[in-house]
């Protein structure tokens, strides 16, 4: 497939934007050769992203139209008096113009705006347009509250930027609350789902898609999963969201396949290659290039799973349910110890949750715990396989860590989630569960950012989950024309601590609220 240094070929010039309602703007490089672009100095309209932000430290990401060097200044205010200036990597082929810079010994709880410039290698002085932005450190003290906003799926079953609903509006919406931080918890390309100019919905009406070349068809290749991530910078609201909101990112199974697993071959007459292996490998190498990820970066093993800490208050432990997995099966094994996570991702979580001293541990779960996802016709997906009585096949893997977490007496747990499709919230306690050996806590389910919506799952009873609150379609691949898209959003009290979950709605409305208590085993 050729295509020049701007990542796009001819044939993979934007269709189906053409006779949109234009409020949508897309990359200049994505739709025209503008005058810098002739000009010969790097051009960064992908915008740039901020990631893994700690009180003194954070990634800033950038994507460049050609070769060129990378270099960043932060400052307290706009008119950047008295910047540090930070020097980058030079971008270029190898990592498709993707660069990532560390900042590192920020003020604490402060405002920092950065931009970005790119020069060229050779010459300096032929530099492009900087990208600018802004962030939010984490705080250092207590008493300075937390919010944060989490969700996933993104441009899944077929429905993509629609210019003729302005494209990824959830994300503008989301800006507008001002979150110190989007955590994503995956599906954030759908390497697995083309995207198709035209689709006829139910109702006679047409939805529209924006489309590229790379995402026509299933992702296989290097250049296709990078074709992928790029799909969605193409949208407006997404650029000015990474601008001003840093993000915390983890991935699932649609950055690759629907319900991958390592050692699959797959059984999709749409793909040459079937090794799931080898098109893990391709993805996770673009998912690193296109999201600024610590424990991505060459010099640190390479591996999704991480904690980030977030002041006082709060830390993140971003999980990897899909890299170190078992086989999807029924899930009826007495003896597993490879579960969902990996004996070694087990060990450290169990390890982290241990040392941390933050009020509240919020575990980024990429898929639900008591929801039976199923995996065709016997087998699952996730954790719960259905039976209700004492934990089987991964659910001994979760009783495991559930047990640590109630016998180390840590505090102050949540799980979050998105995968299935839908909103909903689900609390686990021992009087109504098979497995008792562990403390009542909550877990809450908030997505689809921009996909089909999917009916209500079933609960398994292993670990006694009730569900005050659920909000799902009754019918399959709902669109986001027809049903609504959801986030959920948390604030962190600074003075009393207490966190308060809301599940809402894209338009703004509170669907369902939780304020949980600090310092406690179980809620």
């Amino acid at each position: 497939m050729a295509q020049g240094n701007d990542g796009f070929g001819r044939r993979s010039l934007l269709r189906g934007a053409a006779a949109g309602s234009g409020a949508l703007a897309l990359p200049a490089l994505a739709c025209a050769a503008p005058a810098q672009a002739r000009s010969g100095r790097p051009g960064a309209d992908w915008g740039a992203q901020v990631g893994d932000v700690t009180t003194s430290s954070g990634l800033v990401w950038v994507r460049s139209d050609r070769r060129a060097r990378m270099t960043v200044q932060t400052a307290a205010t706009e008119s950047f008096r008295n910047a540090r200036t930070w020097h980058g990597p030079v971008l270029g082929a190898g990592s498709d113009f993707t660069g990532v810079t560390s900042l590192h010994g920020l003020p604490p709880g402060e405002q920092v705006h950065y931009r970005v410039l790119l020069a060229d290698p050779d010459d300096p002085r032929r530099s492009g347009e900087p990208v600018t932005g802004a962030f939010r450190t984490a705080p250092q003290r207590r008493g300075e509250k937390v919010r944060f906003h989490w969700s996933g799926d993104l441009a899944g079953q077929g429905w993509g930027i629609n210019p003729d609903l302005g494209g990824y509006r959830i994300y503008d919406e989301m800006r507008r609350r001002d979150p110190d931080f989007f955590l994503c918890s995956g599906d954030n390309i759908y390497a697995d789902s083309p995207i198709t100019e035209r689709v006829t919905l139910p109702d006679g009406r047409i939805w529209r898609n924006v489309t590229t070349e790379e995402k026509a068809k299933v992702a296989e290749t290097l250049a296709e999963f990078r074709g992928a991530f790029r799909y969605n910078l193409l949208d407006d609201n997404l650029r000015r969201f990474n601008a001003q909101v840093p993000t915390i990112t983890q991935w699932d199974d649609h950055e690759v396949h629907n319900n991958w697993y390592p050692g699959q071959l797959l059984d999709d007459d749409r793909y040459t290659v079937k090794d799931a292996d080898v098109l893990s490998a391709r993805s996770l190498r673009a998912f690193g290039e296109y999201f600024p990820i610590r424990t991505l970066r060459p010099d640190r093993g390479g591996r999704v799973y991480r904690v980030v800490h977030h002041g006082p208050l709060l830390d993140v432990f971003v999980l990897d349910m899909r890299r170190y997995r078992n086989a999807n099966s029924p899930g009826r094994q007495t003896d597993d110890p490879q579960g969902i996570l990996g004996a070694e991702q087990l060990r450290w979580l169990k390890r982290e949750l241990s040392r941390s001293r933050a009020v509240w541990k919020v575990i980024a779960s990429d898929m639900p715990l008591g929801l039976v996802v199923p995996d065709g016709k016997t087998n699952f997906e996730a954790v719960a396989q259905g039976d209700p009585g004492a934990p089987l096949g991964r659910e001994l893997q979760l009783a495991e860590l559930l047990r640590h977490i109630k016998h180390a007496r840590v505090t102050g747990t949540v799980w979050l989630t998105t995968d299935v499709h839908y909103t909903s919230a689900q609390h686990y306690a021992p009087e109504r569960a098979a497995f008792k050996d562990f403390a009542p806590f909550w877990e809450f389910v908030s997505g689809p950012l921009n996909a089909g919506g999917f009916q209500a799952l079933k609960l398994d009873g292993t670990f006694g989950p009730d569900q005050p609150f659920i909000k799902a379609p009754d019918r399959a691949n709902t669109s986001p024309a027809e049903t609504p898209q959801y986030f959920g959003e948390i604030d962190i009290d600074g003075g009393s601590g207490e966190l308060t979950v809301r599940l809402r709605q894209e338009g703004g409305q509170v669907l369902f609220s939780k304020v949980l208590e600090p310092g406690r085993v179980g809620q």
